[in-house]
């Protein structure tokens, strides 16, 4: 008789209590850290060689409340499920996403009619271009917490097609961490790491450009053979119990589906018309920085003429397409916002809660009709929401252990009397290590890279190399360390259950792994641009 599988509370529980254990074995110690200006943003780094060891705090009592600080430290990450799963209850509730997949593998079967479509399969064509647009805007803004917006699309999509939610999470949330691991313009860790390394900000970009190509070919294979051999027979997916949810709900919408325009269509396209006619006179030059660059282009007012033109298009129909081109222009004014103005979770979540009214006005909804759909959306992702708290709590045992710092000091202490590859491979194997207690990409690069950038000019590395090594190792364990609030985000809007990811994602992190310290030989075996 199978043992039953622990649940995702559990695992993460027991990982507390382990953190916990340590805090008793490992002696505490702490960095003196400094303010620094890097690329005009202040941030608190590690004075090199400053490590003293301390007081040590060992953490009992402290593993149940650790839910509580880890519900405060990941507020805004929690905050951002809530107002996502309210606003799309009320926009699935239109059936406008359901129409608009229908209507997608339409289109899909209309191109198998062409011989090289057909050769090359309509189906991986069109997953191969969703991940590549999800892998650009992981590479070039850190595109990371949107991604668990986009899961609620999808999922739904990818189960449609003869998928599961596995295929869906990879689509956005697994293609933009590849991006985020190969990233060449990202400001949020690339721009970082080089301005604390006192590097030409993007310098490199060329061999950064191959290292994203090669790292997308790999792992869009990978996820393309486990689509066709889930396409075949999708009984072999981990997930097909879990997916019953989703395959209820396509099952539930019916293709044909009464055309109507509400009054409140006109009245939801009328107002948001005038808002943005309004914000475009009072941004009439948009400045979208673009790595080092920064392109000055009227985005928003060009953005609101077309969404004037389409929108009254879409109307002339039904109030459904509206909403799908509603949802459209929420995406086109997020990617202005976060390349244009630096928007994060608090204002991608008010834009996609402005989403939700405003697609339950073009509906017909009532205000208080409204209200309880967002209330029923919010209770049916409250358990995605209370994990990311749960899972905050194991960073903050080892902070309140204090044994983050004296983890951070042993592990660089390993790098010495090592050669070239031999150091920064442990480099790259002790950002890999790292990324399991601190996911934040700019955070951790605060805390290593003022330390492993000057030991690099020590063994005669390129600071470019080190980079390189912070860049790969924060990349890849993104999509499987527990203590990442957008991963359990994501996995508890998909319904799958961390166990079942860890088993499906460990054997494509250990290529991933393996393909980082390939991609980390040519920084120190070669004479590359930039490095």
């Amino acid at each position: 008789m199978l043992k039953k599988i622990p649940h995702t509370y559990v695992i993460i529980f027991l990982l507390i209590i382990v953190c916990a254990i340590f805090s008793w074995f490992i002696p505490g110690g702490e960095f003196e850290r400094e303010r620094v200006v890097v690329n005009n943003v202040e941030r608190e780094v590690i004075k090199t060689g400053s490590f003293e060891f301390t007081e040590s705090n060992p953490q009992t009592w402290q593993v149940f409340s650790a839910f509580f600080d880890g519900f405060v430290n990941t507020a805004n990450i929690i905050a951002f499920i809530l107002m996502i799963g309210g606003a799309f209850w009320i926009l699935n509730e239109s059936k406008s996403i359901d129409i608009g997949i229908f209507s997608f593998l339409k289109f899909s079967k209309k191109l198998e009619r062409s011989k090289l479509v057909r050769k090359l399969g309509v189906n991986n064509i069109i997953l191969t271009g969703i991940m590549l647009v999800f892998s650009l805007f992981g590479a070039v803004f850190g595109m990371s917490e949107e991604t668990i917006a986009f899961t609620i699309i999808f999922v739904p999509l990818a189960v449609s097609m003869g998928y599961d939610s596995i295929v869906g999470v990879s689509l956005c949330f697994v293609a933009a961490a590849l991006g985020f691991a190969g990233a060449f313009l990202n400001p949020f860790t690339v721009g970082i790491a080089q301005g604390l390394s006192d590097i030409p900000l993007f310098t490199g970009i060329e061999y950064r450009l191959f290292m994203w190509m090669v790292i997308n070919l790999v792992g869009f294979t990978f996820i393309l053979r486990y689509a066709s051999k889930i396409h075949k027979n999708p009984g072999k997916s981990p997930v097909y119990k879990e997916d019953a949810y989703w395959r209820q709900r396509n099952e539930n919408t019916s293709e044909d589906f009464v055309h109507s325009v509400p009054r409140g269509a006109w009245i939801s396209f009328g107002s948001l018309s005038a808002f943005l006619i309004l914000f475009s006179l009072f941004y009439p030059i948009n400045h979208l920085k673009l790595g080092n660059s920064e392109l000055s282009i009227p985005a928003v007012p060009v953005a609101t003429l077309l969404f004037i033109i389409t929108g009254f298009l879409s109307l002339r129909k039904t109030f459904h397409y509206f909403i799908l081109n509603l949802l459209l222009f929420t995406i086109v004014f997020l990617i202005i916002g976060v390349m244009g103005y630096g928007w994060y979770v608090m204002e991608i979540a008010t834009l996609f809660l402005a989403l939700g009214i405003f697609s339950g006005i073009a509906s017909g909804k009532t205000a208080n009709q409204i209200t309880y759909l967002f209330i029923e959306g919010a209770k049916d992702i409250l358990s995605a929401a209370l994990v990311v708290g749960l899972a905050g709590g194991i960073v903050v045992i080892l902070e309140d252990g204090r044994i983050i710092d004296t983890l951070l000091y042993y592990v660089s202490q390993s790098m010495e009397d090592m050669g070239k590859v031999g150091s920064v491979s442990v480099m790259y194997v002790i950002q890999t290590f790292l990324n399991i207690f601190i996911p934040s990409g700019s955070g951790k690069a605060a805390l290593t890279m003022p330390m492993m950038s000057q030991f690099s000019d020590l063994i005669g590395i390129s600071r470019q190399a080190t980079v390189v090594a912070f860049q790969l190792g924060d990349g890849f364990t993104n999509m499987i360390t527990p203590t990442s609030g957008v991963l359990i985000g994501v996995l508890g809007i998909a319904r799958i259950p961390y166990d079942k990811w860890f088993k499906w994602v460990a054997p494509f992190i250990v290529i991933l792994f393996f393909l980082g310290f390939l991609l980390l030989l040519p920084t120190v075996l070669m004479q590359l641009s930039g490095f």
